[in-house]
């Protein structure tokens, strides 16, 4: 925390991120978030020379004024429209947490104007390429049974299928675990963010690739004293973590070598997509990849609206 800031305003901060996590069950990722949000807000106003040696609360003195000042001036620095728009919903949050402790009676940050988020079509990968792909994966996993397998490539093999399957997140399916899978419904429960969970359907070769790796390699690679519940574990035997993961995605994309597309969303968003291509509902694709707000799934219609768009040109004799 920053040593400029005064001991209250410090207190208030560790205060809200009680609150975010143990009332509003928030993500620690979006705690940490809100600490350096709220933590920057106040040491950049402490060091202001009309505040020097001013020890009162930061949070009780601010004004619209300050706030408005304050954002244009990350501005200036060359801060992203994303981040001044996260920033500004921090501090909009958190001043009016402050008005209904009583902490204050007006909250400045009501009429503060987030800057709008610029305009990104994530990437993805077509049809043909992830096709490729898990042909690819499948080609090292030699024996039909995968009996005799190397078991990373049965591992592999699941994630990326479930992964290409559901849509889900990497975090999502780091948590999953051996209970958390249906195979007589062809369903697995994921915990999302907050803590909230859904069920979301697989596809018969996600189904079949991890029978193979549940059946063939995990007890490979789990001694005989251990015991995990995890579905996807490491060579070490212990549950693979977030950044294992992304390697392995990351892998598999550089492997395909016609594509600039990089990082485990990039399977998540294709999922989103081709599900909207092939005619899936706007609503049922917001609940399987766990959006809150469905204005965040629309952000896939875009994307085939886009590749309707390229295939219309390169189609039509008049386009």
């Amino acid at each position: 925390m920053a040593s400029n800031i005064s001991s209250h305003d410090a207190e208030l901060i560790e205060e809200y991120c009680h609150h975010l996590a143990h009332e509003m069950n928030r993500s620690e990722h979006t705690i940490r978030s809100y600490r350096s949000d709220l933590t920057g807000l106040a040491s950049d106003l402490q060091s202001a020379p009309s505040r020097e040696n001013d020890q009162n609360s930061i949070f009780r003195q601010i004004t619209l004024a300050d706030l408005r000042n304050w954002l244009a001036q990350l501005t200036h620095h060359g801060m992203s429209r994303t981040t001044l728009a996260r920033k500004t919903t921090s501090v909009r949050q958190f001043m009016a947490w402050l008005v209904r402790h009583g902490i204050r009676e007006d909250n400045p940050a009501a009429r503060l104007v987030a800057p709008k988020k610029a305009s990104h079509l994530p990437d993805t990968l077509s049809q043909a390429q992830m096709r490729q792909a898990l042909e690819d994966l499948q080609a090292k996993v030699s024996p039909e049974d995968g009996a005799s397998t190397e078991p990373m490539a049965l591992r592999n093999l699941a994630m990326v299928e479930i992964l290409y399957s559901t849509g889900i997140r990497v975090a999502e399916l780091e948590g999953l675990d051996i209970d958390d899978v249906d195979f007589s419904r062809s369903m697995i429960k994921v915990t999302g963010k907050g803590n909230k969970q859904r069920v979301v359907p697989l596809t018969n070769p996600a189904v079949k690739a991890l029978e193979a790796w549940l059946q063939h390699g995990r007890a490979k690679v789990l001694s005989g004293d251990q015991h995990t519940p995890a579905v996807f574990l490491g060579v070490r035997g212990k549950r693979m973590g977030a950044r294992q993961i992304r390697e392995v995605v990351n892998k598999v994309l550089r492997d395909l070598g016609d594509t600039s597309a990089s990082g485990v969303h990039v399977l998540r968003h294709t999922a989103a997509t081709h599900l909207l291509d092939g005619g899936a509902d706007l609503r049922s694709v917001q609940e399987l990849l766990g959006h809150e707000s469905l204005q965040t799934t629309q952000l896939y219609t875009h994307v085939s609206i886009d590749r309707l768009r390229q295939g219309y040109n390169q189609a039509h004799p008049r386009a």
